[in-house]
């Protein structure tokens, strides 16, 4: 079958507008839910960080009360334990797109950090997008979509429906305050066609290639929309 790219945050912090390091990573269920889908579909998995390091979760992720309790919490810690590919990433300075079926990008406060001003992600997202090769990016690793520039300076994403972790939901996580920007407000200052549903409730937009969800919930619908666009 097919291999699935999944790039993913190479920092365990996110840092706030006081300058002190919230830590963070990759969202468990946004890595566990999708990768557990193309496993099942009979798809291979690679994961390319920013210089190869292994992926950290974020600890938050992996609480009873994100997981719909401890049996929920357990499983997503066994399924993390046996993804052997988070400990052998590639470095995703030197992926080649024609390598991959897809491309995957699980969230976490942690793209805020490093993808969201990561020229290689950047390069490999308007590549990715151009190709009309399947493309989901979830939650804030839609703040990747920021270092997607064209070479007229405009943003790659540009006109396009997208969903993301929103405004409203960062201030009920009881963030929105101590950060230094929120993502919602920067995907429409870039020029995209932010589409907000209610918090915490799945959503996922379907632009062309594009599919992307707004929050932790959303990750399992947007890789099955993104198994139908394999076929």
């Amino acid at each position: 079958m097919s291999k699935i790219l999944f790039v993913m945050t190479g920092v365990d912090y996110w840092t706030l507008a006081d300058g002190t390091r919230h830590p963070t990573g990759f969202w468990a269920e946004e890595a566990v839910a999708p990768y557990e889908a193309f496993k099942a579909a009979g798809h291979e998995v690679v994961v390319a960080t920013p210089g190869g390091v292994v992926p950290t979760v974020d600890r938050g992720s992996l609480a009873p009360e994100v997981n719909g309790g401890q049996e929920g919490a357990d499983r997503i810690e066994n399924v993390l334990a046996s993804m052997v590919e988070l400990q052998q990433p590639i470095k995703l300075e030197e992926v080649d797109l024609d390598d991959y079926a897809a491309v995957f990008y699980p969230g976490g406060h942690g793209p805020m950090e490093d993808l969201a001003v990561n020229a290689d992600s950047g390069r490999l997202l308007t590549l990715a997008l151009d190709s009309g090769k399947p493309l989901g990016v979830v939650c804030h690793a839609p703040a990747a979509l920021l270092a997607a520039t064209r070479e007229d300076g405009g943003n790659a994403f540009a006109g396009y429906r997208v969903s993301a972790f929103t405004n409203a939901e960062e201030t009920q996580a009881g963030l929105a305050d101590k950060a230094k920007w929120l993502l919602q407000d920067r995907l429409v200052e870039a020029g995209v066609d932010f589409q907000e549903g209610e918090p915490w409730a799945p959503k996922v937009v379907v632009d062309r290639n594009l599919v992307t969800g707004q929050n932790p919930s959303s990750s399992a619908p947007l890789a099955a929309e993104l198994l139908k666009k394999l076929g």
